[in-house]
């Protein structure tokens, strides 16, 4: 028989997913979306820490509680979503996430509500210290079909800097690489780097425009 209502076990649980949502926005709705501004993600993270600390915590008394963590950390570790490789920082996001709530859910009674509280603020300081304080800059990438293809000389790397900065909108373009070039069409494809600033249209924005995103860090 299921106990229907155990005051003891559904206080813990009530304190422990307190304590695990919080430390989730913290680390993705305040440091992570207030930078990148991807509401995909920050949906994903949430939903995905709330359902993985659900899950441990319910299975803990299951005894395939190393084997099950170890499988979660694998299967998410190596994930890639169908229709768009995830970035390195957003996999960082993810593993914090999976982290996190796999912590707050499988600690046993041993672990003081004190030290898991300890934890996840020392987890939340290392993120907002190199997010917020060092000002880590992300640089970003994203391909190009250009068509003058005469500015791709190394003679014209300035004008070529200039005519992409007033034509994508960005403020400062960092450097520029020369793929494939379509003597054809004349055309060729760069991939401009620039570091994100906030001061020109939305990436989520251009994606739906060029239909690649190419980010890299």
């Amino acid at each position: 028989m299921f106990d229907f209502l155990d005051y003891r076990e559904i206080s813990e649980l009530v304190i422990r997913f307190a304590i695990n949502m919080t430390v989730i926005l913290l680390l993705v709705r305040w440091l992570y979306y207030s930078n990148a501004k991807r509401k995909d993600y920050l949906f994903t993270f949430v939903v995905l820490g709330t359902v993985i600390f659900f899950l441990c915590y319910l299975l803990a008394n299951v005894k395939l509680q190393l084997g099950f963590t170890l499988g979660l950390f694998a299967v998410f570790g190596i994930m890639r979503y169908r229709t768009n490789q995830v970035p390195i920082k957003e996999m960082t996001y993810l593993f914090l996430v999976i982290g996190v709530s796999v912590i707050n859910a499988l600690a046993n009674k041993e672990v003081a509500i004190a030290d898991l509280i300890f934890t996840d603020a020392v987890i939340v300081f290392i993120t907002f210290g190199y997010e917020k304080l060092l000002l880590l800059k992300h640089e970003s990438a994203k391909v190009i079909i250009y068509e003058k293809i005469e500015l791709i000389k190394p003679e014209n790397y300035d004008q070529l800097i200039e005519d992409l900065q007033q034509r994508t909108g960005i403020l400062k373009i960092n450097r520029v690489e020369i793929g494939s070039i379509d003597f054809l069409r004349d055309t060729c494809r760069l991939i401009i780097y620039y570091y994100e600033t906030g001061r020109y249209i939305n990436q989520a924005d251009l994606l739906g425009k060029n239909g690649k995103d190419d980010d890299d860090d």
